[in-house]
């Protein structure tokens, strides 16, 4: 005679007539179903200290805009256009010619005066709200690596994203929705790994919403052949026999993940048609933002921080669009008509709904470019110095911070690393970088690695 292991009754339920009698439980459940919840990895989780702001919007333009031609003024590239000076001859990815002129005329903006490029008019307007980062830089001019340290914190792949990272210290407010988004209509270069949740729990990975037509923004989100409540039975059943498998093997992140995007899924049946739909908003509205994927994903960030998302990121578009080495003047004109009307209308949105105060915006690339020319009218990728703006959820408006010297090529004053960046957006959130920790491979593990200091300059 064959000895079977003893079942637990619950067992027995689940594994005779196609698990119904597990079913008969559900309604005896409430203690376990309210632990399930307190364990939710998505639920909200105390800051460090009081934050500024409760959102982050990254409106990310890939491939690196030139800062001379945006929010940089160099008059002396005026001066010197055409001359190789010692100073301009610093190594970048490739081999540059001789100092390059703007073609685009800065003006003071606003009642402070910051100097806008022509390509941003409308963003201009809204200069008295923006901090304008004068001395950024990174480490490596190529696209790769400065994209992994821009989103990651890292050069190599893989480490958690940003967005993973304030999700998995603050969780999100609204459950039936994803806490952080990505809407980028195709890849970048690099690809999901710049959203990645790499060895954090799976529930902290970003959700790329490449397609925003409210019918294919996610593919069968609405189960047309059962109704809510019997998809409801069947996740429970679901989710009680995963629960059983995961009591068995503690510590698989992959399997909690799984049961974590069941439940987002089911619930997001409710709400995400709804948030992703900006033909819902009044015309007058999307009028403001303008036309295009760039423009509804700027109204769509609105509408998702207003429901309580915690991080969206705004890829300008898939690949490296804003890399023009061959014509800066022709590319950049192009995407900056693209895409200031949309960037503007956000600023104003949130400022008209509030959510201004609460929510921080970064605008910026990986890297910069080059005040030297490549190939007669383009610029090669520059890490030595950029800009890169901030508005809202605690930041001061209408100022500069940092320099570059005279022709825009390197960070000489009040220098600004992206690990400087990052810890100051984590400290917005009200998070000490150096307390937000996750053990891996026998050592603790944060974004900023073993860098990273606050600007606190440019906070109110």
């Amino acid at each position: 005679m064959t000895d079977f292991p003893p079942f637990s009754r619950r067992e027995m339920l689940a594994r005779t007539g196609t698990g119904l009698g597990l079913l008969g439980l559900a309604g005896l459940s409430a203690p376990a179903a309210a632990a399930d919840k307190a364990a939710n990895p998505l639920a909200p989780k105390p800051p460090h200290f009081a934050p500024k702001a409760k959102h982050v919007i990254h409106l990310f333009m890939n491939g690196g805009p030139s800062q001379v031609d945006t929010f940089d003024p160099k008059p002396a590239l005026d001066k010197y256009h055409g001359q190789q000076p010692p100073a301009a001859g610093l190594k970048t990815e490739r081999k540059t010619g001789a100092l390059f002129k703007s073609p685009f005329k800065f003006q003071k903006c606003g009642q402070s005066g910051v100097e806008v490029s022509e390509l941003f008019p409308k963003v201009g307007a809204c200069i008295d709200d923006i901090c304008v980062i004068r001395g950024m830089h990174t480490d490596i001019p190529n696209h790769e690596p400065g994209l992994l340290l821009m989103t990651c914190g890292n050069t190599q792949p893989i480490r958690p994203s940003m967005g993973s990272w304030l999700l998995y210290g603050l969780g999100s407010e609204n459950q039936n929705l994803p806490g952080f988004v990505v809407l980028c209509p195709g890849k970048p270069v690099v690809g999901p790994a710049l959203w990645n949740n790499s060895f954090l729990p799976g529930a902290y990975q970003g959700c790329h919403i490449a397609n925003l037509d409210p019918a294919k923004v996610i593919d069968h989100i609405r189960n047309r052949h059962v109704t809510a409540g019997t998809q409801r039975e069947q996740l429970d059943l679901l989710n009680g026999l995963n629960r059983g498998h995961a009591a068995r093997r503690p510590g698989d992140d992959q399997l909690d993940a799984r049961i974590q995007s069941l439940e987002m899924a089911f619930r997001m049946q409710t709400e995400a048609t709804d948030a992703f739909d900006v033909g819902r908003e009044p015309a007058k509205v999307r009028e403001e933002y303008g036309k295009g994927y760039f423009a509804d994903a700027c109204l769509t960030a609105r509408r998702l921080v207003e429901r309580g998302v915690r991080t969206v990121q705004v890829f300008y578009g898939g690949g490296q669009p804003w890399d023009d080495h061959g014509d800066i003047e022709k590319g950049h004109r192009a995407k900056a008509k693209d895409s200031d009307q949309a960037i503007a209308a956000l600023l104003r949105d949130l400022k008209r709904t509030g959510l201004l105060a609460e929510t921080l915006v970064l605008w910026g690339g990986e890297f910069g470019r080059t005040p030297t020319s490549e190939g007669g009218s383009g610029r090669d990728h520059n890490h030595h110095g950029f800009s890169v703006w901030l508005a809202g959820g605690g930041v001061k408006g209408g100022i500069t911070h940092g320099a570059t010297d005279e022709f825009g090529f390197k960070a000489v004053e009040d220098k600004v690393h992206v690990h400087d960046l990052h810890a100051t957006i984590l400290h917005l959130m009200g998070i000490d970088h150096e307390k937000l920790t996750y053990r891996y491979s026998g050592r603790d593990f944060r974004l900023t690695d073993v860098h990273g200091t606050v600007v606190r300059r440019i906070l109110t």
